[in-house]
């Protein structure tokens, strides 16, 4: 498996960044267009670095038909700085973004820090911070201590968990943990984050202003 997809059509930024993942010690497989992206075989890398503006398919489109097959992690690299299109690169499921020029030093970091594996997966269990759930058992712990969840809670933290650290959209959310059919899924959406809040406790659960939820990864203090 290589460790780091990259998609840039720049030849000189793209061989620079190249370049740089490989004195990391990491293994890069480069693309210099957008290719789409088949549901049946996502790319088998740990990480995606992802220019928007491509020939062929826009980046916004590979990341949109990425988030349908894969939750492998995302830096979204671009020169568009606008709010509005770093707000659409996180709904559709970006876990960081990057705007052009960057220091290599910088990119250096966010790469490190995407790469960790805050979720220590044993079996069925994960350990993400202070929450630990158990999939088989659906059992859920804060800090070593049980927690009773209802089935669609423990849905949400499920889901939330797979992706820690990073923001899961509220569509993402009520289209695949609630019922889409219902009109009132976004605001059941929010009865749900509530109650999971005051039953987890502070700091677990944040929430992505424009976007949607994350799970906090801090440890337990």
């Amino acid at each position: 498996m290589a460790n780091v997809l990259l998609v840039e059509d720049d030849e000189a930024l793209g061989a620079q960044i190249r370049d740089q993942l490989v004195g990391l010690g990491l293994e890069v497989v480069w693309w210099r267009l957008g290719h789409p992206i088949h549901p049946d075989h996502p790319p088998p890398v740990e990480l995606v670095i992802l220019d928007l503006m491509l020939p062929a398919l826009d980046g916004f489109t590979v990341l949109e038909q990425l988030r349908r097959c894969s939750d492998v992690p995302v830096l979204v690299l671009s020169a568009k700085d606008g709010s509005d299109d770093k707000v659409r690169a996180l709904r559709l499921g970006a876990d960081d973004y990057l705007t052009k020029p960057f220091w290599p030093e910088e990119l250096t970091e966010r790469v490190r820090a995407r790469l960790r594996r805050p979720v220590l997966a044993r079996a069925d269990r994960i350990e993400v911070g202070r929450l630990a759930i158990d999939r088989a058992r659906h059992d859920v712990w804060v800090d070593d201590h049980p927690v009773d969840v209802t089935p669609v809670e423990f849905a949400i933290l499920d889901a939330l968990a797979r992706r820690p650290g990073a923001a899961v959209t509220r569509r993402w959310l009520a289209a695949n943990v609630l019922d889409p059919d219902r009109s009132e899924s976004d605001r059941a959406l929010d009865v749900h984050i509530s109650r999971l809040r005051r039953k987890l406790g502070t700091g677990l659960i944040d929430t992505v202003w424009g976007v949607g939820y994350r799970l906090s990864e801090e440890p337990a203090s």
